[in-house]
Parts: C-alpha cells; sequence; structure tokens
C-alpha cells in the first residue's frame, strides 16, 4: 500500500469501522517497529532506521520501505502515473502559524515540516517540492519531531481524535491511534530523546495525560493521569533528554513536574508567585529541562527566567521535588520561545530577536538585524557544522572562547519561516505566507496563475505550475480581502474588501489608476463577476444590493465607471451571475437571494445611478438556493442550474424561468455551498462534461448531465473548519479551495477517468437509484412501488369495471400525485406541478409533444429526486415551536389550538378548512374521537371537527407523535446533525 493511499483510507474512512482495522493492520503489520532488545538503550537515531518487521510472512525486513529509506527518499520518489481517486491533493499554499515548524535539514537536504489546515506538508526547498501528509479529519493541533528527525506526530483536536506516527523519510504512517483523548483532542505532545515514547496532552476541561510506547502494538497508553483544572490549561510538555520518566509541561501560571513508572504517574506543582522573589514573574510561555537533567527553566513573557532546582532533601528519591531558585531578568523583552542546542540556551522574543546563552545566562551572541514579528518556534539543522563558530568574551576576561551554532529555522506568529546559516549569518526566507483568514482564490482564464487574498491585506499571485510566486501587493487603507476575480479576457483583476470598496487592478501589475478604485457601500463586497465581454463589472454586498460598473471608452482610454446600484433582494445575496442573451450577444446579469428569489438585470436600457430590473421570481417554497451556475448545453434546451439547502439541484428554463427537473445532489453532510462548471476536458470523451463544488467542509466533482445518480459524485474533506470560496484553473485540470481561518489553499488535481471508473462500479441503469430505496432493489418499499403502479392502473380504468383489463408499463400522468402520497411522500401543489411539468416537457424540445405518462423507471427516479433527502428532524420542529410558540407554565413551548389552524391555512398554500380537515382525518385523527357517547352520530363541521379533535395547546411532542403519527422513540436533541436526527417517518408536507 502506498502512502497516498494509505492517508486516503484514513482520511475518508474515519466512521467505518472496517477501515479502522484497516488502519491498525498498516501500523502493526506493514510498518511495525521492532521493539528494541535493551529498553534502556533505546532505538538508534542516526545511522540506522529500525528493523521492521510482518508478522505471518516470509518477507525480510529489507523488503520494506521504511526499513530501506533514507533522508533523500522523498526527493527521490515518483508519484504513480494512475490516479486512484477523483481529487488528489497536489500543492498546499499556506502555513499555520500557531503551530511549529520543524528542520529536517542535514548534509543532504534544505527541509522543513509545519502544519497547514488538517494535513502535514514536508517542504523540500532544494527541490521546492511537497510531500503531503494526509489522514486527519479534523485541523492538526500538535506537531512534534523525534530527536534525529526520522519520526513525526501529528494530532488533532476532532470529535475522534487521531494520532499518528510518520516516517519522515517516506511519508508513510507507521502507526495510527484513534480516540486517544475523546474528550477534546491533543493540545501538546513531545517526543522522548530516544525517540521510543511520546507524551500527549488533552484538551478537554479537565486535561488528561498520557505516555505511549508506540513501538510495540499496545492499544492503550502506558500511564496516564487527570490535571487539576485550576492549574490551567497545559500548552506545552517535554522529556527530560536524560531521563524518559521524568517530564514537564507549563500554563501560564504554573509548571508541572511529572515522573512516572509501571503505569503509575504522578506529579508537583511548585509554588510561584509574585511574592516569591518579591517580583512580578509573568506569565510563562515555555519550560525546558537543563541537558543535564537536574535543572530546569522557565522563560516569561516579561523577559524573566525562573530557574527550577532539585530540593536537597529529595535528591536520593525517584520523586524529586523541584523548587523555583532564582529569578533571572533576562531580558527587557518578553520571551516567546526557549529550547536548548548543545548546552546553549536560546530564546526568541517578541521583537523578533535570537539570542544565545551560555550555562551561566552570559549572553553569547544574537540575531536581531532580521526585522522579524514575534518569534513563534526555533529548530535546529540534525548535523553540527564544524565552521560555525562564534567568538564570545566571558565575563571581564579577555581570553575569547569559542562556541558551536547550528544552522537553525525559525518561524514568526506572521507566518514567515527563515533559514539562518549561522556562518555569516545569512538569512533566507523559506516561506511567507498569510497571517490571517484566507477567503479569496481566483484564477487567470488563460495561464497557470492563481490569484489569492486574505484579512491582513496581502494580495499574491501564484504560478501553480511552476509553484513559485510571481507578484505580491500589501493593501494598507483597505486591508480585508474578502472576494477576486478576473475578468475573462485576463486583463483585469478586480478585488472587493470588507469595507465596501472595489479596486480595479491591472492583472500583471496588481496596480490601479485613481479611477479605478470605488466606494459605493459602507457594506462587505460578497460577490464579483465581469460579464464574459469584460464591459460590465457587477458586484454583490451584505447591504443586500447588487452595484454594476461600465468599460467606457474616454479617447483612447478604457475607464471603469459607476452605472447603478440596486436593493433587489430583503435578503443577503446568495450568487451573482453574468450570462449571455440567447437572441444576442448581449449579457445578462442574475442575483440569487436567500428571500427565494431570481432577480434579472435591464443593462441595456439601464442609465447612471438608474439600475433597472427585467424580472423578479420566486423560484422556491420552503428551501432555501444557496448558488447558480449556467447548465453546459448538454440538451436542445438551455438551462439554469440553481442548488439549494434541502440537497436538492433544480434546472430552470432561462427563458421562462419554469423549473424544468429537480434532482438528488451530492449529500455529503452538508448542501452545496457553490458550483461551477469545468471547462470541457480533454481526457476521455469530448463530450462529457463535469462539475466542481463545495459544501461546508468539503470539495467534490460531478459528472454531467445530473439525474440523480449518487455514484456520479465524489467528495473529500477540504478544509475541516469550513471552505470559504473555491475556483478552477483555465483548462478544468486543478480545483482551488480557500479554507478562510485556516489560512490555508489546497490545489487538488482532478482525475476523471478516476472519477468515471467510480461512477461505473456503481451500476448501469435502475441499480444505481435501487440503492436510494429503503431496502434496496428487494427491499419492501420496492416492491409496494410496483403494486402501487400497477393498481394506478386499474384505478384508472377503473376499479368496478368488468372489462377486460389492458395492461401496461404506464400509468396516466394524473395517476402521480395519489402514487406519491401512497408511498409517504407528500409535496406541496407547487411541487406536484413541477414534477407534472418536467415528465410533461421532457422531450417537448426534440419531439414537439407533451408526455402524458410515466413508465414504472421514471417513476423511481422521480421519487428518489423529489422526496426529501431525508426526513423530518427533531431540530426543525424544535426551531419552529420556538418561533410560533409561547411557553406554558412548566416553559415548554406551546401553540394553540386557534392559532395553528390559522397558520396552517394563511401561510404558505392556501387550504381551505374542508381541505385541512381532510388532512387530519388522513393522519389518523376520527371523527368518532371528537364525540361523546351522547352525541349524535351525524358528522360534524369541518371547523368543528378540528376544534373537537385536537387539544386546545399543543406541544412538540403532541404535534409528532399524535397529529403527524411517528413512532415514539428516543429522539435526538435538538442541537444534533440534521442529517443524522430523523423521526421515522416523512411528514405531511401539506400539514
Amino acid at each position: 500500500m502506498s502512502a497516498a493511499d494509505t492517508a486516503q483510507t484514513i482520511n475518508s474512512s474515519r466512521s467505518d469501522e472496517t477501515a479502522r482495522n484497516g488502519g491498525k493492520n498498516q501500523s502493526s503489520e506493514d510498518n511495525k517497529q521492532e521493539e528494541p532488545q535493551n529498553q534502556e538503550e533505546g532505538r538508534e537515531t542516526e545511522d540506522k532506521a529500525p528493523e521492521m518487521s510482518n508478522p505471518g510472512t516470509e518477507e525480510k525486513p529489507s523488503d520494506s520501505d521504511v526499513y530501506a529509506a533514507t533522508s533523500l527518499s522523498l526527493m527521490t520518489k515518483k508519484e504513480d502515473g494512475v490516479k486512484t481517486h477523483p481529487l488528489n491533493l497536489d500543492w498546499a499554499f499556506g502555513i499555520n502559524p500557531d503551530l511549529p515548524v520543524f528542520s529536517l535539514l542535514d548534509e543532504e537536504r534544505l527541509a522543513v515540516v509545519y502544519g497547514c489546515s488538517h494535513v502535514a506538508v514536508i517542504y523540500d526547498h532544494t527541490s521546492n517540492s511537497q510531500h503531503l501528509l494526509q489522514g486527519h479529519c479534523s485541523p492538526i493541533s500538535c506537531l512534534c519531531v523525534s530527536e534525529d528527525r526520522r519520526w513525526l506526530v501529528t494530532a488533532d483536536k476532532g470529535q475522534e481524535s487521531l494520532v499518528i506516527v510518520w516516517d519522515s523519510y517516506t511519508g508513510i504512517p507507521v502507526r495510527c491511534m484513534f480516540d486517544c483523548h475523546p474528550e477534546g483532542g491533543v493540545a501538546a505532545l513531545a517526543f522522548s530523546k530516544d525517540s521510543r515514547y511520546f507524551v500527549t496532552v488533552g484538551a478537554g476541561t479537565v486535561q488528561k495525560v498520557c505516555i505511549w510506547d508506540w513501538t510495540n502494538e499496545t492499544e492503550g497508553p502506558e500511564c496516564h493521569l487527570n490535571i487539576d483544572p485550576e492549574l490551567g490549561c497545559q500548552n506545552h510538555i517535554l522529556f527530560n533528554p536524560t531521563d524518559n520518566f521524568q517530564l514537564l509541561s507549563n500554563s501560564e501560571s504554573y509548571v508541572l513536574f511529572y515522573t512516572w513508572d509501571n503505569r503509575f504517574m504522578e506529579y508537583s506543582v511548585p509554588e510561584i508567585t509574585d511574592k516569591t522573589f518579591n517580583k512580578a514573574v509573568g506569565p510563562f510561555s515555555q519550560s525546558v529541562f537543563h541537558c543535564s537533567g537536574v535543572q530546569a527553566f522557565s522563560v516569561t513573557l516579561e523577559g524573566n527566567l525562573v530557574l527550577w532546582d532539585v530540593l536537597e532533601d529529595s535528591v536520593i528519591h525517584q520523586n524529586k521535588a523541584m523548587k523555583a531558585t532564582k529569578l533571572i531578568p533576562l531580558q527587557k523583552d518578553g520571551i516567546t520561545v526557549l529550547t536548548l542546542c548543545d548546552s546553549i540556551i536560546v530564546t526568541g522574543d517578541v521583537n523578533g530577536h535570537v539570542k544565545f546563552y551560555d550555562e551561566n545566562f552570559k549572553l553569547i551572541t544574537w540575531y536581531s538585524e532580521f526585522n522579524l514579528d514575534p518569534i513563534a518556534s526555533i529548530s535546529f539543522s540534525k548535523e553540527v557544522p564544524s565552521s560555525n563558530r562564534v567568538e564570545y568574551q566571558e565575563g571581564s576576561t579577555l581570553n575569547a572562547k569559542t562556541c558551536v551554532i547550528r544552522n537553525l529555522v525559525l518561524s514568526t506568529v506572521s507566518a514567515a519561516v527563515i533559514h539562518v546559516k549561522t556562518q555569516g549569518i545569512l538569512a533566507q526566507i523559506l516561506l511567507k505566507e498569510h497571517e490571517e483568514s484566507l477567503v479569496a482564490v481566483a484564477c487567470h482564464p488563460s495561464y497557470p496563475l492563481l490569484a489569492m487574498g486574505s484579512y491582513s491585506g496581502l494580495l499574491k499571485v501564484w504560478d501553480y505550475e511552476k509553484k513559485r510566486a510571481v507578484s505580491s501587493r500589501v493593501f494598507h487603507s483597505d486591508k480585508q480581502i474578502q472576494c477576486i476575480t478576473y475578468d475573462p479576457q485576463g486583463f483585469y483583476l478586480a478585488v472587493g474588501f470588507a469595507s465596501g470598496a472595489v479596486q480595479i487592478l491591472d492583472a500583471c501589475t496588481l496596480q490601479q489608476e485613481e479611477e479605478q478604485s470605488f466606494q459605493y457601500s459602507q457594506d462587505c463586497i460578497t460577490h464579483l463577476t465581469f460579464s464574459q465581454d469584460s464591459t460590465y463589472l457587477a458586484t454583490a454586498d451584505t447591504g443586500k444590493a447588487v452595484t454594476v460598473f461600465q468599460l467606457c471608452k474616454e479617447g483612447i482610454r478604457h475607464v471603469w465607471k459607476y452605472l447603478g446600484r440596486h436593493h433587489s433582494h430583503y435578503k443577503p445575496i446568495q450568487d451573482l451571475l453574468f450570462g449571455v442573451q440567447l437572441d444576442s450577444t448581449q449579457p445578462r446579469l442574475l442575483s440569487l437571494g436567500m428571500d427565494r428569489r431570481l432577480v434579472e438585470y435591464d443593462l441595456q436600457n439601464s442609465r447612471k445611478d438608474e439600475l433597472l430590473i427585467l424580472s423578479s421570481d420566486r423560484i422556491e417554497q420552503s428551501a432555501v438556493p444557496t448558488c447558480m451556475a449556467w447548465y453546459p448545453p448538454l440538451a436542445t434546451e438551455h438551462f439554469l442550474l440553481i442548488a439549494s439547502d434541502l440537497y436538492k439541484m433544480k434546472l430552470f428554463n432561462v427563458t421562462t424561468k419554469m423549473c424544468r427537473k429537480t434532482l438528488l445532489g451530492p449529500t455529503f453532510g452538508s448542501p452545496v455551498k457553490k458550483m461551477l462548471i469545468l471547462p470541457a476536458s480533454k481526457e476521455g470523451d469530448s463530450g462529457s462534461r463535469y462539475m466542481a463544488y463545495i459544501t461546508r467542509d468539503k470539495v467534490g466533482v460531478q459528472i454531467l448531465p445530473l439525474d440523480g445518480n449518487p455514484y456520479k459524485s465524489s467528495a473529500l474533506i477540504g478544509h475541516s473548519l469550513g471552505v470559504s470560496s473555491f475556483t478552477c484553473s483555465y483548462d478544468g485540470r486543478y480545483i482551488f479551495t480557500a479554507g478562510g481561518v485556516d489560512k490555508t489553499v489546497f490545489s487538488w488535481e482532478i482525475s476523471f477517468p478516476a472519477l468515471e471508473a467510480s461512477a461505473a462500479l456503481g451500476g448501469k441503469d435502475l441499480i444505481p437509484f435501487y440503492t436510494l430505496l429503503e431496502g434496496g432493489r428487494d427491499g419492501e418499499l420496492f416492491r409496494v412501488m410496483e403494486d402501487l403502479f400497477y393498481y394506478c392502473q386499474l384505478r384508472n380504468q377503473g376499479i368496478d369495471s368488468m372489462e377486460t383489463r389492458q395492461v401496461s408499463t404506464h400509468i396516466p400522468l394524473s395517476e402521480v400525485p395519489s402514487a406519491m402520497r401512497a408511498l409517504g411522500f407528500y409535496p406541496t401543489e407547487q411541487e406536484l406541478e413541477d414534477m407534472q411539468n418536467e415528465v410533461k416537457f421532457s422531450r417537448y424540445s426534440e419531439t414537439g409533444k407533451y408526455v402524458t405518462d410515466i413508465d414504472l423507471e421514471d417513476f423511481i427516479k422521480l421519487f428518489v429526486n423529489h422526496r426529501p433527502a431525508f426526513g423530518t428532524s427533531r431540530e426543525e420542529l424544535y426551531k419552529a415551536f420556538q418561533v410560533l410558540g409561547v411557553p406554558d407554565e412548566s416553559s415548554q413551548m406551546v401553540i394553540a389550538r386557534e392559532e395553528l389552524l390559522e397558520i396552517l391555512q394563511a401561510r404558505g398554500e392556501h387550504m381551505t378548512v374542508e381541505e385541512l380537515a381532510d388532512c387530519f382525518l388522513t393522519l389518523g385523527l376520527s371523527a368518532e374521537e371528537g364525540r361523546s357517547a351522547t352525541e349524535s352520530p351525524e358528522p360534524k363541521e369541518p371547523g368543528l371537527l378540528l376544534e373537537s379533535v385536537l387539544p386546545p395547546n399543543i406541544t412538540m411532542d403532541t404535534f409528532a407523535t399524535d397529529i403527524l403519527g411517528f413512532l415514539r422513540q428516543e429522539l435526538p436533541l435538538e442541537d444534533d446533525s440534521p442529517s443524522s436526527s430523523r423521526l421515522s417517518k416523512a411528514s405531511p408536507e401539506q400539514v
């Protein structure tokens, strides 16, 4: 199994028990470490890789990729030419500045490892290449490396916390540990000096410290204990370099010292306050053991260093008690990083300075000329260059002493990574990425250029094929870049800011003329789009308004001018789209809002300061549209594709705005958030078209034409904290996603053959749709559908008819509503009209004739595409009663009977009292329930019937179980996920 396949399995199968076992087998069989014979000596860490064994096979250790690897293995490794997954992570732009950056420098490579969203990146600066370690589904919260830089450990804070041990030479995960800290994930971790053990600190309310021996097959930790929450959040932990059975950790207020042995662990908390030394100590940042292992140091954000020493009366005991013995004002600036290198004490501070001290805290040398932001981490190279000698004076003597300082890698809080070569004091910037949320991406329409913008005001353009930055610009007045886009000709790059400003830049120089900057809104710009001929630029903002700019000719110059602005929606605008008129080349502009309205603007008749509306159509009843795109010309009819929050996609005729087809969209945990049609691919069939989309946290691709087949769609976790926006390359080979708060952009390479192969494995014809029916092809629902289908034929011919029956494979279109309701799906009148129009006009553009009947296959597709993707959730009912109800004496939300009846009749589709009474009777509220023993058996008026069978005050449970008829069962809480919190049958939409 290759590293990519292993990581893909881990990434895509976290909740699957089979995948979980597979992940463990990968670590315990294929790449299991051979336990050292002498536990005191530990493993070899310099010249020899640990021997690998595979129980139950005849494979020799030398056959293992990990055993035979060297530090050059990743550099010489060639990727397999055949892509087995539809989406393959190609490159990671960005860095998580909250995680440390570790140096993998040696005599053979200039490489570093750092965290990037839910991926760890091994970046080789010499070859400008990346190796991406994929396996986590949540953002990586901790990262550490072994002393010899051979092993990496990554951990996250997800709901299912995962810890992975990687081989840095091959990128192969050698151990996967699931649910190590189910209470909240991992907040800190560290390797022992011999790399045999590592320690994790939980991120829960009550933090748990666990010691793991990852070289054996033991599932649980060697020992663990809980930390008193009053000691603060322990966010830094470290092993004693001379004794694996001693550790220390610190929060901002306390430093803890641990000892463990034979599954027993304990800690001590030396007391230290501002009164200890009659001086303010300040909040602790980091702590380390002295290289001798006897003393320890802690530094604070006040520039102080606290010296910890062993109490004299505890030296003979294993649990040596520590005490703060000295407070040294090391420097005036706050110290953010503390580490040791060959007995030299090294600090990094808030001014970006790095200082080196000897064991007596005498300053040896310092680096202050790099103009860096506060230091976040310091990591030294593995080799010890003998030429890197520094002379310094100690005390008042005239004799100079020399010391050797290794080359080092610095990272700053502003997402910069610098390699410092101490011989000659040369600083080389390895990375300089976005330090704040990165939400905007756009691809050039003709060249392999990717522009990205962040809240820090940094606009950066990359050549995504050569993997190098081309140009950049920093905005100071309008900092927060919210959205960017290129015009179709590639001349302009428009930038929208959170302040409401819009700037139109030259795509090459990233500069703009004074006239190209506009401020016609005080609200955040959320959408930017150019017309196909690059003569119009439209923007949408959080003020629910659309603004249009026009390119005008003034003499020999072309200048952008303000055309008009219109508050066309009363709820936030979801999407903005330019198109072309069918009968001309004139552009057309449409906006889509959460108010369920599709608005088209009259650009041809609009004048300065007067943007006109051509039409405004309500396109949904209850669903909220999320995005739209022009459907490619796969048929003779032209469509507009609109997705909604109910996991549906609808095709609307571009002229009449009639809903022509409703289809089940991707159901990967959250609805489609944005989508775009990919350019025609050169791979495979030239007539094949594809669509890319993002959900809340996933990125996916879909085969067109849409038909509701779930196997035609594939998705992966794009950014675990949420995907903010995305774009595609001009040739359709790559998708780029921006992660927003994770400050990252991922490049995904698309494999269309793999996507087609995945769809083919789902089966042909109706086989994929059978999987959407409860029980499948052999289930009860399908048998009921068959029986119901033929019963509709009997009913249409007359139940009491004695004539010979005409058995057919079709039923009249008029029978579709009754058949749908008989199957438990209760569509509204508008939904029924959409269904009938979908069938009626399905062949009209080809034949010019209406379709008046439907066969069983088309009926099954119609049913699975139109019915709700999920049933009604308790959360939805809870929200409805929170809005419509009032609290009773027990603080439970109730709706009065009269108010409920009025709402059902007056809101949404109009219902008469008779129709409402008929619905309640259909739900099982019999008229007999409304009669007393002395009343006449004559039926009551519908209004009186409803009053007699419904209680005066209706609670959510009464409405769900007694009225709608849901089974009484353990229902999920209101904060559960709608996709997993469904009642046992669909609720009648008419009620």
